[in-house]
């Protein structure tokens, strides 16, 4: 993997909390939710694109497939498929307050 690559990657992990609350607003991200990986790649451009760096659709692809993994060993992503998961994020939870999860 290239220099400039990981360097991406330590970036989005240690602004993990900034990634999964700009793909929620970008995208509709709930706890037990449906999430795939088109999703999460283009997420990841226009994350990099805010900050104003931009980022191939190859190296996107790169960053999310790393990234998928990440979120995978957290337990914040749990594998459905090769391309999609059930997002597991206490924080997205849509329920009413005083509701059971």
């Amino acid at each position: 993997m290239s220099k400039k690559l990981s360097t991406y990657i330590e970036l989005l992990k240690n602004n993990e909390s900034a990634l999964l609350n700009f793909l929620k607003a970008k995208f509709p991200v709930f706890h037990n939710s449906n999430f795939f990986f088109r999703d999460l790649q283009y997420g990841i451009r226009s994350f990099f694109e805010k900050k104003d760096i931009t980022v191939s659709y190859q190296d996107a692809e790169k960053l999310a497939a790393n990234m998928a993994k990440y979120f995978e060993e957290k337990g914040v992503f749990v594998k459905v498929n090769y391309q999609a998961w059930k997002v597991n994020h206490r924080d997205f939870v849509t329920a009413a307050p005083g509701d059971p999860f």
